[in-house]
């Protein structure tokens, strides 16, 4: 009997898709018990922005969030998704740091990590193999992933040199992330028969999203074609920006006499529970509609969920949604002077944050972000086509481009003494380190605010002896 696994995405990418990853921990510790039980091949549950919104917005340690997890999903595949040198950040980081993150990743109970580069510049994401490969478990999945997109220059032929190259460099699996559902069936079936015929039997994986309303039949098409596991959010946080329904491809997988090893009681609980944390979020204005519906123009903008969400939020905040319409037209603009990179994490922030300062300004590159001046200096990596030479004249002055992975100073254990000595008796451990050297503002904040509450808890224990 044909097998198609499914990762379920409700923990991470759903709810990061839908409403800017603002779900806590605590909303969804009472499922995940049953979740346990579900049969997943595996629940997407870290990495990607969890670990910034744990920080920034939610008051938790992400490192505490994890063994919570992992406590209580003792029998199930937690996997994470990791931006190769970026980690979960939006620079590169020095090998040490990549490697000693890899390490406590896995110590804390991570099992698949996702690793991806923006550019699929695939020397962005050997530091990161080689790290979970030496720190692997028994139950360690190194899955390699390629950004989807399309262009001009981004061609099934590539595609296929590509997974070769994940397969040549020694990842486990392989996933293609269609971060923006664009991806059709037509380009489905070609794209996927291409791969399985040169990769063989590794396991290949299918992310996409239902933004521009394809990825129902986009899924299907790749089952026909060979997919071996497909990601998908629980039905009341699918749809919209985020994943086909688990339990509607469940159903449909079941009548075609495909095997998922899936528990239908199981996958319907945990839907049930969701529910009205789902409806919470929408009552209070954090799921915003916008987020829950098809948008086929996507197909033009190239623009994936998470990307779209977070756009709504910071335009709400601006007082700025009137301008919603002209920023996400800039978009394929922008993307096309920088060279076509994939919209994904960091680059999608890049490309939208600089389409809203075009609009908002009124003049394009006018104002252009540091993080964008860094990419068209090449500090992330190689573009996938030219950039707009207008843009290269007023960045770089007369500046050769650099063409490096990552800075020269590969291992050089500063990050760790500086994050140590900033932290003092804040820092208890490595994962404060490594959450400093992630996010310091935001980890500082954290920390200082951890300190004082555990300084008042102790006020009022000793008031009440």
């Amino acid at each position: 009997m044909k097998k198609v696994q499914l990762t379920e995405t409700v923990l991470r990418d759903a709810n990061q898709s839908l409403m800017a990853t603002r779900l806590p921990y605590a909303d969804y510790e009472g499922i995940l018990a049953d979740m346990d039980k579900a049969g997943y091949y595996s629940v997407e549950c870290w990495g990607g922005a969890t670990f910034d919104s744990c920080l920034r917005y939610l008051g938790e340690d992400p490192w505490e969030r994890l063994r919570g997890l992992r406590k209580n999903l003792p029998n199930t595949r937690l996997q994470m998704l990791l931006r190769g040198q970026n980690l979960l950040g939006y620079k590169h980081y020095h090998d040490d740091v990549v490697e000693k993150f890899i390490e406590l990743s896995i110590k804390n109970g991570i099992d698949v990590i996702r690793i991806f580069d923006a550019l699929n510049d695939f020397r962005n994401i050997a530091t990161a193999l080689e790290a979970t490969k030496k720190y692997a478990t028994e139950k360690t999945v190194a899955s390699g992933c390629i950004s989807y997109t399309q262009s001009p220059v981004h061609t099934v032929d590539k595609y296929i040199e590509m997974c070769k190259e994940l397969k040549t460099m020694g990842f486990d699996t392989i996933c293609l992330k269609d971060m923006a559902g664009t991806m059709s069936p037509y380009e489905a079936e070609h794209l996927i028969k291409g791969i399985k015929d040169a990769i063989g039997d590794m396991t290949l994986i299918l992310h996409t999203h239902c933004t521009t309303g394809m990825a129902y039949m986009t899924i299907t098409k790749a089952i026909e074609s060979g997919i071996d596991v497909i990601d998908t959010a629980t039905s009341c946080f699918s749809g919209g920006t985020s994943q086909p329904a688990t339990e509607t491809m469940f159903y449909a997988l079941k009548q075609y006499g495909i095997e998922t090893g899936l528990d239908e009681d199981v996958i319907n609980k945990v839907n049930d529970y969701f529910k009205p944390i789902k409806q919470k979020y929408v009552d209070s204005g954090q799921l915003n509609p916008k987020s829950l519906a098809t948008d086929a123009q996507a197909l033009v903008y190239k623009v994936p969920g998470g990307m779209l969400s977070n756009m709504i939020a910071n335009l709400t905040d601006m007082h700025a949604m009137d301008k919603f319409d002209a920023a996400l037209a800039e978009i394929p603009a922008v993307r096309a002077d920088l060279g076509y990179p994939p919209l994904v994490t960091p680059l999608s922030q890049m490309v939208g944050n600089q389409a809203v300062t075009n609009v908002l300004i009124g003049e394009r590159y006018k104002n252009i972000s540091k993080e964008v001046k860094n990419y068209i200096k090449g500090e992330y990596g190689i573009a996938p086509a030219p950039i707009s030479q207008e843009l290269l004249d007023k960045v770089l002055e007369g500046a050769e481009p650099v063409d490096c992975r990552v800075e020269d100073a590969k291992r050089t254990g500063d990050d760790f003494t500086a994050a140590k000595d900033a932290l003092g008796d804040l820092c208890r451990c490595e994962e404060d380190v490594m959450s400093y050297i992630c996010y310091p503002d935001q980890t500082m904040k954290f920390l200082k605010d951890r300190k004082a509450q555990e300084e008042n808890e102790a006020v009022y224990t000793i008031e009440e002896m």
